[in-house]
């Protein structure tokens, strides 16, 4: 069971069967006859582990074959061992610049054959050790990252009570505006995956400079005097230090570099009106201007002790009034292609009921996402959901919904606890892992193995017993939105 496979791809019937009867006491021996077989059966779900190919081959010969190999991400990592005859010395340079490992030559020496599938097998086994460990590396250096950025934030949250589903929130505005603006020319060189990754984590901390602003001027119920303001926006320039601090001690190309320049220059204006610097257009750091336009969209929406939330509607023609003065004009393009994607991720991380009754005006597509493998149960509760004026998309199991959020917003996840593939309680831990407050509500008839206590002592937001009726969902997505049809 445990027996490597290997995969000999030759035309010639008579050199398949001396390497099986070389190779068979030791490996599991497939044989394929053309080069078109042999891509089938290496991208077979029980690929093999190591492929001896024929150069010279009628249709397709093994140069081909192996470049098709090396193009498909799921067959590039298999080591291939070319087969050439003694004539075909040149060749052999040709096979290896083109990814082989190695090389047999015919007649076949079957010791030599033995040790030649040996050596690669035992060095493709360290190759993926190796990658393992530096993934598993990788994996752990990205956890510091965010740990050490949500310690700082952190503090910020400590001093200024407004940060809490600010920090969420503009965070997700900023990665999601960032991922549709890679698709620009103009941005795709700096918006990579990997930027706006390190974005997202960075973004809570363009405000930790308040730490240094005293009690007086940060707490102070009201708006601020022309000198409490000066000493207000002091705080991008403290939030710069205390970060290059850091920077200075881990060289310049830290993981805290995009958190400098936000926490630094998230106040200037594109036509250079702003703050601390005065900087103008394209001198302002692509980070920064990715926050601007969060930072305001969010301050517009939110209540404060001085003011009341802006609706959606008027945060947006706002936005739009400083295209070109206060912010990128490109950016702005883009934030006006997706300004409902802010409508409902202001939504999820709301902090008053007052600011989610302004951000649901106007919504025709507020949906759920409903997780149930029963096809009947599902049908039912999304014509529950529907009486409450929401629509709801229906997922057959966990995985599948952790699919379709990636590619769609949720107000919120109705799931079933008991799925194949992915229970409730895994969709529960990805879903506040990746999604942070989206309400996930338990919803499951088996009241033995369940019950409300357990279910929010799990970390749910919600429990509904089946069969679902509509009062109870209504008394729990309320919770979070302002219902049409309750």
């Amino acid at each position: 069971m445990d027996k490597k496979r290997i995969l000999v791809v030759d035309d010639t019937p008579n050199n398949i069967h001396v390497l099986m009867n070389t190779l068979k006491g030791d490996y599991k021996v497939l044989a394929a006859t053309s080069g078109e077989k042999a891509l089938q059966m290496a991208s077979a779900p029980d690929r093999p582990d190591i492929v001896l190919l024929d150069i010279m081959m009628p249709e397709m010969d093994g140069y081909e074959v192996i470049s098709k190999l090396k193009d498909n991400p799921t067959t590039q990592n298999i080591p291939v061992i070319f087969i050439t005859a003694m004539s075909e010395a040149e060749e052999e340079q040709k096979g290896l610049q083109m990814g082989a490992v190695d090389y047999i030559t015919k007649p076949f020496n079957p010791s030599l054959v033995k040790s030649r599938v040996k050596n690669h097998l035992e060095l493709k086994k360290h190759q993926d050790q190796l990658e393992k460990m530096v993934d598993a590396r990788t994996k752990e250096l990205m956890l510091l990252q965010e740990v050490t950025i949500e310690s700082m934030a952190t503090l910020a949250e400590y001093r200024d009570p407004e940060t809490g589903g600010h920090i969420n929130r503009t965070q997700n505005y900023v990665k999601h505006l960032a991922i549709h603006l890679s698709n620009l020319p103009k941005f795709k060189a700096d918006l990579t995956d990997e930027v706006i990754r390190l974005l997202y984590v960075s973004a809570p901390l363009h405000d930790i400079g308040k730490v240094a602003i005293p009690d007086s001027i940060l707490l102070k119920p009201g708006r601020l005097d022309d000198q409490e303001f000066e000493r207000m926006k002091r705080h991008a320039v403290y939030g710069h230090e205390a970060i290059e601090a850091s920077i200075d001690r881990l060289g310049k190309d830290s993981f805290l570099r995009f958190a400098s320049e936000i926490a630094h220059a998230h106040h200037e204006k594109w036509d250079g009106s702003g703050y601390p610097q005065g900087l103008k257009g394209i001198e302002i750091p692509v980070s920064a201007r990715l926050m601007a336009i969060a930072d305001v969209y969010d301050a517009l929406i939110s209540k404060r002790v001085y003011k009341d939330p802006f609706s959606h509607e008027k945060a947006v023609a706002i936005i739009n009034e400083g295209k070109g003065s206060h912010f990128d004009p490109d950016m702005v393009a883009v934030f006006n292609q997706i300004h409902e994607d802010f409508r409902k991720i202001a939504l999820v991380y709301a902090d008053h009921d007052e600011e989610r009754r302004m951000l649901v005006e106007g919504v025709e597509d507020l949906k759920v996402l409903i997780a149930e493998d029963q096809e009947i149960n599902a049908a039912f509760l999304k014509s529950q959901v529907a009486s409450l004026g929401l629509s709801a998309d229906i997922a057959e199991n966990g995985k599948i919904a952790m699919a379709m959020m990636e590619k769609d917003f949720y107000m919120a996840v109705l799931t079933d606890i008991f799925m194949p593939e992915m229970d409730g309680y895994a969709v529960l831990e990805q879903v506040r892992r990746q999604y942070g407050k989206v309400p996930v509500i338990a919803v499951t008839a088996e009241t033995e193995s369940i019950d409300m206590e357990k279910a929010f002592r799990k970390g749910f937001d919600g429990y509904l017993d089946k069969p679902v009726k509509a009062v109870a969902l209504a008394g729990v997505l309320g919770r979070y939105v302002q219902l049409k049809y309750a």
